[in-house]
Order: C-alpha cells, then structure tokens, then sequence
C-alpha cells in the first residue's frame, strides 16, 4: 500500500509542477478555475488537460497496476479507477493552480524588485520612473 500512497501523487506532482510553470511562463490563469470560470476556453483546455492529465492517470493505472497484481494477485478495475483519480488526479489539479499561482506571484515580485526581468537597468528604480514620465 505505502508503494502507490507514495509514488502515484509523486509522480502527478512533478508533472503538475511542469506544467504550472508552463502557465505561468505563458501567463495563462489557473487551470482549474479557468476551467468553471470561462465557458468560451473550457473545450480548449480540457483538450489540453487530457493531454497532460492523460499522461498522469495512465502513470497511475499502470502503477497500480502493477501493485494490484503483485500484492493481490489480480486487477480490480473500480479499485483502480477509484485509486488512480483520487491518489494521481486530485494532487495534480491542487499542486497545478498553487504553483502557477506561486510563480506568477514570484515573477510579480521579482519585476517589482528590479531583479531579472524587469525592464529597467540597475540602480533605476521603475516606480520612481513612472512617476517623473
């Protein structure tokens, strides 16, 4: 049991981690909540989740999987629907908003500061240069 407890939301985390930097890089809002906020771009990206959330589940159907066979001697098909969504899916909705949220927040901040990625040379403060143009 610890096998899939561990390794399943290991493995959905890491894909959700990639793929929330990916929205934030391309400043596109959370995944979930576009999804029930935005009825004109909900086919589009539940085109793309079944993509990137395609290859989540099948990671953990054949984890489970192999589990099952292993330490029950056979596949119990509800048993591994019911398992791979709430140990793979559910981590990688929460852990995909929460990192494009943190790396939006991140980059924000690190605009703001005048560190990389701002367009202003150091030693300028761009709030000051707001001000006076």
């Amino acid at each position: 049991m610890t096998f899939r407890v561990i390794i399943q939301p290991a493995v959905a985390v890491l894909f959700a981690i990639r793929a929330g930097l990916h929205d934030a890089r391309e400043g596109q809002p959370p995944f979930l909540w576009t999804v029930f906020s935005n009825p004109g771009r909900r086919h589009e990206l539940l085109r793309q989740a079944r993509i990137d959330v395609g290859n989540v589940f099948i990671v953990a159907l054949v984890l489970d999987s192999i589990y099952q066979v292993m330490v029950d001697s056979g596949i119990y098909a509800f048993e591994l629907l019911l398992t791979a969504t709430i140990l793979a899916l559910v981590p990688y909705v929460i852990v995909r908003g929460l990192v494009t949220r943190l790396a939006r927040r991140q980059s924000a901040v690190s605009r703001a500061d005048g560190r990389p990625g701002n367009q202003a040379t150091l030693g300028e403060d761009p709030r000051q240069e707001r001000q006076e143009g």
